[in-house]
């Protein structure tokens, strides 16, 4: 039985050699295998890397441990790179290959980009998961729409290392919405290291927090309006949202993660340690 609540397990992909991050590959590696050896291994998904580095990674998980790396790959390359990836994972006996992320390209159709995606994923995933970075902008809902159709996940980007990566408060409970709308699960990547909004001390910068994003999925799950995703999404309070959390059953708390699946980190300890503070994980 799991010591870490249905709500968190899994939740963090482990993208220690992203930005701000960047960790060197071995150094990556390797600390991504004692989290999952750690008591709170449960709340650590997969690890993540560019399919540029994917053979590397290989080389390297072979060289720590005896079991494959689950990994998802982030395609650097558009919608051709989605293939060589996962036919190299398949041949791998050190990586397990869960899924891909790819970003659609600024194009003024994304719903064509989108469906070129689709068309590759078709082709070639079995029971591995594509995630397709939507973006905000332009006509993102029919793209979104595509994903839908074809059963595939989305991904939100909700910061990065400039002020304009991140998206507001209301841009995050339309894409929430929108993806519950169309029965899309989704992911998030950066800016989500901490479980409650702040401010950041050091750039400034309006982070979001994974925990707001959780109970947000959850209201909308529970029919709350567009209006009310954003206050929750908005709130500092950590204890009024921790003490949300502590009220979800576990069922509740199964089903809101079915549709927000995960996010990526470069830290696995600072999601841990925010919530340990908050007193949801029980200090594993």
């Amino acid at each position: 039985m799991s010591t870490v609540p249905a709500l968190f397990r899994h939740l963090v992909d482990d993208a220690a050699m992203f930005p701000p991050g960047n960790l060197p590959l071995a150094d990556a590696v390797a600390a991504h295998r004692t989290h999952r050896a750690a008591p709170y291994a449960d709340l650590v998904g997969s690890f993540v890397c560019t399919d540029e580095d994917l053979m590397k990674v290989a080389a390297e998980a072979a060289r720590t441990g005896p079991d494959p790396l689950e990994v998802s790959v982030v395609i650097t390359g558009g919608a051709g790179g989605i293939e060589p990836a996962i036919r190299w994972g398949d041949r791998s006996p050190d990586v397990k290959v869960t899924g891909v992320e790819v970003r659609l390209r600024d194009e003024e159709d994304l719903s064509r980009n989108a469906l070129r995606v689709v068309r590759v994923c078709d082709d070639c995933l079995d029971n591995e998961t594509a995630y397709v970075e939507v973006g905000l902008d332009g006509a993102w809902e029919r793209a979104l729409g595509v994903i839908a159709d074809a059963g595939y996940a989305a991904k939100l980007r909700t910061g990065g290392m400039d002020a304009s990566l991140f998206p507001s408060e209301d841009q995050v409970a339309a894409f929430i919405t929108t993806c519950l709308d169309y029965e899309v699960p989704f992911k998030c990547t950066a800016g989500l290291h901490n479980a409650v909004r702040h401010t950041a001390a050091d750039s400034s910068f309006e982070h979001h927090g994974f925990l707001n994003v959780l109970l947000a999925t959850r209201a909308s799950l529970d029919g709350s309006s567009r209006d009310e995703l954003t206050q929750i999404l908005g709130s500092r309070d950590g204890n009024e949202l921790a003490a949300r959390a502590r009220e979800l059953t576990e069922e509740r708390a199964a089903s809101a993660r079915k549709w927000f699946t995960s996010f990526g980190s470069c830290s696995i300890d600072e999601p841990r340690q925010d919530l340990n503070t908050l007193n949801l994980m029980g200090d594993v």
